[in-house]
């Protein structure tokens, strides 16, 4: 049978509450970007050094073991630069450029990294983004957190009107009815390191030290309650 009544009788008065929770937790992976750039006037030897740069980058990413999450090859350019010859075209130059991402779930290991790939030649890094495992208990917990928050509310007023909760009759996310489109957040900050071009004398690679950035999470719920008749 249809409920025709949303918002309750005097036999059965509803209570509507929401429950918030806010949680800081550490990250549990922090991902950079490698771009490995590379240029030539031939157009087989600049693919021939890409291709040997970036199984150098990947054999050293891999050396780090259980340290590296996930290793991923992203986009892969390699693009004619055109000048002017007389009356026609003619191709200058080539530019090669190949994308690596990578995550790591042990940040001492990250920041060793991040100051070899930063070293290398035509190498740049961009990172780190701080996240948490799509898995991460830590959804579990803020949505746990919201749930008792909305259920203490909810006793708070009936406790206000001398009586208790007699059930719940509904609990829900906010906009589950009509869910807006998804979005991605930002990760936290980043960095860039460009190494240097060849060429000039080499200076000592600095180490860098990675803070991880604290994550923030949020949950909000909707819940509605049946409260016990109060005697106003």
């Amino acid at each position: 049978m249809t409920d025709t009544q949303p918002y309750g009788t005097p036999d059965q008065p509803r209570l509507a509450v929401h429950g918030e929770a806010h949680l800081e937790v550490d990250p549990e992976l922090a991902g950079i970007t490698i771009t490995i750039t590379t240029r030539g006037t031939d157009r087989r030897a600049t693919l021939d050094d890409l291709t040997r740069r970036n199984t150098h980058v990947i054999d050293l990413i891999k050396t780090y073991g259980t340290a590296i999450d996930t290793l991923e090859t992203g986009a892969f350019t390699l693009t004619p630069q055109l000048t002017r010859h007389g009356r026609g075209e003619r191709v200058r130059t080539y530019h090669g450029n190949v994308r690596i991402t990578t995550q790591l779930t042990d940040f001492t290991a990250l920041g060793e990294l991040t100051t070899r790939l930063a070293d290398l030649e035509l190498t740049r890094v961009d990172g780190p983004w701080w996240s948490l495992r799509h898995d991460s208990p830590a959804y579990s917990d803020v949505r746990r957190r919201a749930v008792q928050q909305a259920v203490t509310r909810a006793r708070e007023y009936a406790d206000a009107l001398d009586t208790t909760l007699a059930a719940l009759v509904e609990l829900s996310d906010p906009g589950a009815d009509n869910p807006a489109p998804g979005y991605s957040g930002p990760f936290g900050g980043s960095r860039s390191f460009a190494a240097p071009a060849p060429g000039g004398a080499p200076e000592p690679t600095p180490a860098l030290d990675l803070e991880p950035q604290r994550q923030t999470l949020h949950a909000r719920v909707n819940a509605r309650f049946i409260m016990t008749p109060p005697s106003l």
